[in-house]
């Protein structure tokens, strides 16, 4: 069985697996680079251990690449008023590949 963790990273959670390239808020890292994730919990089978509120620093990633992602547009509008306003928001991200998980 693999072993799975749960990363709180960007104010998110992420379940992880060895191996596995994830999306996140945007980290301060150049791509090739190395970084380490709070890590919540980690399970392999009926083994579980779980921080109370974090195990530390356990799962290790490989920065890939960093972008924006794709445009979202943000419609408001008020009907009988003339009022429509009309923004779009590109977030920032940074992609990650799970390396090891301790």
């Amino acid at each position: 069985m693999a072993k799975i963790a749960v990363i709180k990273t960007g104010g998110k959670q992420y379940k992880v697996k060895e191996g596995e390239t994830i999306k996140v808020e945007k980290l301060v890292a150049e791509p090739g680079k190395k970084v380490k994730l709070e890590t919540l919990l980690i399970a392999e089978g009926d083994n579980l251990e779980l921080g109370q509120p974090s195990l530390g620093d356990k799962v290790e990633a490989e920065v890939l690449a960093s972008g924006k992602d794709k445009k979202v547009t943000v419609v408001k509008y008020k009907n009988k008023t003339r009022y429509k306003r009309t923004i779009g928001h590109r977030q920032h991200f940074t992609s990650l590949k799970i390396a090891k998980i301790v």
